[in-house]
């Protein structure tokens, strides 16, 4: 389902562009499993930078493709972390992270699980960025997805919570826009105004851009709960109740009340944040010493090789 909405949504040519990098991944895989993760992860984003560069040359409008790089991006995080964890599958337990313990692959998945994983439809085009071990969890009814005396998650309320801060979003974005429009920066009239004026104006185009994200991020985290797949567990609570953030990679209030920057990579692209401090800030840290510079500058760069420079 998730190749066929992206074949109608970007078409044919733009689709292979997915097809390379998932190929060579898990060829990666399947021949040299002891170094698929550190491969896969130069090819991935390589053939991402290549993209990027692609699209934005205007080489790709000429020929009639649409881009495709937001979605590539997603899968490309999916790819790195598919054949790192079966790397990881080698390690001995006492060697890993909790987190390393948590998503490594012990046997290889076949090629319909890895497909099916990279083109999910419900976070194909926008994210979230989740792990394969959950996927095949999901799909087999293992792990917290087991049937328990807790009785079966329904999501069908936080489907609807989701879907209404997703309208609100977007509401609100087609309200402000038009008085908030990022082209008023090239205008010259904008150049004329004083100083505080400007501050203020940049502020609340700002502010205005950010609901386009809150909205897409909301309506891909419904797609992903009312498929299952965004059920995280259960409270402790008595009586235990569902929790459904396994999906959440925004938390809109957090956003804009957050009290510092260091708050913000924790509500904003929350899953992209997860993934940069598992698979490159904490893999850089060296067994008995504590992260420093060098770690927060790699991670950093990575992100911003990710989104384009």
């Amino acid at each position: 389902m998730g190749g066929v909405l992206s074949y109608l949504s970007f078409g044919f040519s733009s689709n292979l562009h997915f097809l390379v990098p998932m190929l060579l991944g898990y060829a990666s895989m399947v021949i040299y499993r002891p170094y698929c993760g550190i491969i896969t992860f130069f090819i991935a984003f390589g053939y991402l930078i290549g993209c990027h560069v692609y699209y934005m040359s205007g080489d790709a409008w000429k020929e009639g493709g649409i881009d495709a790089t937001g979605a590539l991006m997603v899968v490309t995080l999916k790819i790195i972390s598919c054949a790192i964890n079966y790397q990881d599958g080698l390690l001995k337990e006492e060697d890993l992270r909790e987190a390393q313990k948590k998503n490594r692959l012990l046997k290889l998945p076949s090629l319909l699980e890895y497909f099916g994983y990279c083109l999910c439809c419900g976070s194909h085009f926008a994210g979230p960025v989740y792990e394969m071990k959950d996927y095949l969890d999901w799909t087999e009814r293992n792990g917290i997805w087991k049937s328990s005396e807790k009785g079966h998650p329904s999501p069908l309320g936080a489907t609807l919570r989701s879907l209404l801060q997703a309208a609100f979003c977007m509401g609100l974005y087609l309200y402000l826009v038009p008085f908030y429009p990022l082209s008023r920066f090239s205008d010259p009239l904008y150049q004329e105004w004083g100083f505080f004026k400007r501050l203020s104006y940049q502020y609340m185009a700002c502010f205005t851009a950010r609901w386009k994200y809150y909205f897409i991020w909301s309506i891909s985290e419904s797609a992903v709960i009312i498929s299952g797949l965004g059920f995280s567990g259960w409270t402790d609570s008595s009586p235990s109740k569902q929790r459904w953030d396994h999906a959440k990679n925004v938390d809109v209030l957090g956003v804009e009340l957050a009290k510092s920057s260091v708050q913000l990579p924790l509500v904003w692209n929350i899953q992209v944040s997860t993934w940069l401090r598992n698979y490159v800030y904490e893999r850089l840290v060296q067994k008995g010493k504590k992260a420093g510079f060098f770690q927060l500058l790699a991670t950093q760069t990575i992100s911003a090789v990710w989104h384009n420079l």
